[in-house]
Parts: structure tokens; sequence; C-alpha cells
């Protein structure tokens, strides 16, 4: 790419989705490349909300916004027929950016969710350069583009069914998949099953449009995985503090009083859960959950959206009035400030990918309790391969029981050997990420 390029950043209009993507663009920002941030209007003044007014760099990010007819929230047949007419539109845009620029102000890249193929067919129609962005690991977009050789093998049929119970190598050095991790199956919804698989069969296809593959990941952490991927490019950890003032593209509102809390809380006293947001929880394990964290016997922070319970909120609303002596309850929180503070330990999570390159770079160890799709085999990473993390298993009724809560909290707290390999991890993603670092280096050639 040439300097002083002018780069479209398109995000799926989710969280996962749009905070990395809003860091990479900041990023580039700071090395002098201007960004127009393309978003859905349903998503358009959640955005704008959380956008940083930051000086230069705030001159070279541009909001645009298309329209998709849908509202946030809605469900996936609505998002789906709102997105028929959105290349259009996005076409339109970028004719109009290019009519309205000099010559070295046009647009001449792509970055877009990998999620969105239609976005890349737009860049290709239009004979600009592309990148697709991946928000999973490295090792899950490595096991999708390979989808074809384990239905050749016999391991899956053509509709992602497992046909043998057994772990997947896919070199000789990488860390074994285990089929029953396979993103698509950790769902017991067929419906569900079949809308993940066909995305995943579609990665393949994604690829082969774009120029580069950019990861938010760091070679150090998943070396044998970069290397099945030539034209990937991992250049994480993308993280907000960056630039300086917190997190950047959420969609949800923070609350900030959570910070002023923990400066109160003894260091390393804190026990932060969170579980992203789509999770939701049935009423039987919130109170679960809430006993066991009471029963831990130390002070945490609990983030519960307004749709986190399937049901009533009466219950969150009466738990958090009283547990007030002894943890906080927010809708959402600035997640790298919670985890960059000293007063937390530990990190009770769904091992989404954004929450875990959160943690891995503030040194937090983990509580894994994943929900759905890749989540499973981000677990087996953080618990088998990193070893920076145990793992909350379920009873004979399908939940995390309190005890389990309460005898995990107290393992992980006590075991130095998981604390010194997150400290280590967390140097070894400081170094990629600044000057001299694989990552650092990776965003340069980039640009």
């Amino acid at each position: 790419m040439a300097k002083k390029a002018h780069v479209v950043v398109i995000p799926a209009s989710v969280q996962g989705h749009v905070t990395p993507l809003m860091e990479l663009s900041q990023s580039l920002a700071i090395r002098g490349i201007r960004v127009t941030f393309v978003i859905e209007e349903s998503v358009k003044e959640r955005v704008m909300a959380a956008f940083p007014n930051k000086g230069n760099m705030h001159s070279l990010i541009r909001l645009a916004s298309i329209p998709d007819g849908a509202k946030f929230g809605d469900d996936t047949k609505e998002i789906d027929a709102a997105r028929k007419v959105m290349p259009g539109y996005l076409e339109n845009l970028i004719r109009k950016i290019n009519e309205e620029s000099d010559n070295n102000n046009k647009i001449n890249c792509f970055i877009a969710s990998a999620a969105l193929k239609w976005a890349m067919e737009v860049s290709e129609k239009m004979g600009i350069k592309r990148a697709a962005f991946s928000t999973t690991s490295v090792g899950v977009l490595a096991l999708l583009l390979h989808i074809p050789k384990l239905i050749q093998a016999g391991i899956i049929n053509e509709s992602g069914t497992a046909l043998k119970n057994e772990m997947i190598q896919l070199s000789p050095n990488a860390p074994a998949i285990s089929t029953a991790d396979l993103l698509w199956n950790c769902t017991e919804d067929p419906t569900m099953q079949s809308i993940i698989f066909k995305e995943a069969l579609d990665t393949k296809s994604v690829t082969k449009l774009c120029d580069w593959i950019l990861c938010n990941s760091f070679y150090e952490l998943e070396p044998w995985f970069c290397d099945l991927i030539p034209n990937s490019l991992p250049v994480g950890p993308l993280l907000s503090n960056v630039i300086p003032g917190g997190t950047i593209g959420s969609l949800w509102q923070e609350d900030s009083t959570c910070i002023s809390w923990l400066d109160q809380q003894p260091a390393r006293s804190i026990i932060y859960v969170a579980f992203g947001s789509f999770a939701t929880f049935s009423q039987r394990q919130f109170d679960e959950l809430a006993a066991g964290l009471q029963l831990a016997s130390g002070p945490f922070l609990w983030v519960i959206r307004p749709d986190f319970m399937n049901g009533s909120n009466r219950n969150r609303d009466e738990f958090r009035d009283g547990v007030a002596h002894c943890g906080k309850i927010v809708s959402w929180a600035p997640q790298q400030k919670v985890l960059g503070h000293p007063s937390v330990a530990c990190f009770i999570s769904h091992c989404g990918w954004n929450s875990i390159m959160d943690g891995l770079s503030k040194g937090v160890p983990f509580l894994c309790w994943p929900q759905f799709a890749d989540q499973f085999f981000n677990k087996h990473l953080i618990c088998d391969v990193w070893r920076v993390g145990l793992d909350l298993e379920v009873d004979e009724n399908n939940l995390v029981s309190r005890d389990e809560i309460k005898c995990k909290v107290k393992k992980l707290l006590g075991d130095d050997r998981i604390k010194a390999k997150a400290s280590e991890l967390k140097e070894m993603s400081w170094k990629a990420g600044n000057q001299g670092g694989t990552s650092f280096s990776n965003l340069e050639d980039f640009c």
C-alpha cells in the first residue's frame, strides 16, 4: 500500500468486530493513513458516542454510514434481508468519496471483517486492494481454511458433522484440535449449526478474494498456525490504549464508576466476571454463579448486561443491591482498563477472542466458561496450550455449580505457575506490539 493511503474499514455491526477494527483504525491513523470507517446506520449513534476525539488522529478517521434498514438487535433474517441492498450503497459511497478527493486522498485499500464477503466483492469489482480482518484466533482461521481437507479425510461430512471422535493435527507442530471443539458443533441448535458451518465454508472463498489477512494475534502466540497461512499478518494485540482515553467503538454504554471502585480494593483481590455481548444465562445458572462468587470470599466485579438474563431482570437488581458490601455490578465495563487495574486477580470469561487478547495483554489468568462457536477451542488454547487458566466444568444438570466456581477460583489464585505464565505472555505481547516486534513490523509493512 502506498504511503498517505486512504483506507476504508468496514466492520460487521457487532461488538466483537467494531472495537478491534476501530483499534486497528487508530493504529493506521497514528501512521498517517487516512481512514473512512464505514458502519451500518443501525449502529451509527452507538459508534458515534464512543468515537475518539483525539486531535490530529481524529482528523484522519472519518465515520460514514450506509443504510441497512435494520435496527440494533434485529434477528438474523432481518439483518440478512437488509444486507442484500448494502453492496450498492457501499459502492456509491466509495465513488462519491473518490470524486470529492484529490489523487493523493483517493481510496486505495479496503479492510473488512472476514464475515463480510459482500464487501470484499465490492472492492474486487472496483479494482481496490483489500484485506480481510479475522476476529478469531489464527488457529480457528487455519481450521476453517482446512474444512475441505477434513471432508476429504472423512473426519466430517459435507454438513460439518464429525464422523470420527478424534484429535485433528493441522501440522506436525500445531496443537491438536478435538472434533468436539469444532466451532459449528458447539451449539445444540441445528439451525445455528447450519448457519455457522455455511459461514465457515465461505472463509476460504473470502480469503481468496484478499491480498492480506489481518489477524488480532501475534506470531509468538500461535506460530504453528501463522505458518499455515502465508498471507496472514498478525498485528495484535490491538488495544485502545495506544491512544490515551480508554475503550473505543463500544456499542454499549460503559459504567466507568467501576474504575473508582477498583481503586479502593486491595491489589490482586478482584474476580472480574464478563461474558461478552451475546451470552445469556438461565435463572438457575445465574443463581449458581451468584452464590459461587459469594462463596469464593473475594470481592468481585460482574458485568451483567440488561439482556443477560433469560427472563426477568428482577433477580439481577435484587442481587446487585444485596452484594454492595462485597461486589459491584455494572451493565458494561471498560474492559481493558479493568483488566489492567492492579486490583484484578483473575478473569471469569466466555473466552471470546477479543477478551482473550485483552486478558493476555494484561497478564490476567482465566477461568474459562465458553458459551458457543470458537470459544471452546479458545478454552483449549488457554488451559492446555498456553496454560494461563483453568476450565469451569458443568455438572450432571449441565450447570456450572457454585461449588465448582468456589473451588476453581481458589485453585487458580493459588497457582503460581499459571500466574507466572500469564506474566510471561503479557511481556511477549508487549514486545510483539512495540517497535521491533513482530506485530509492529507487520503493521509497518502493511502500511
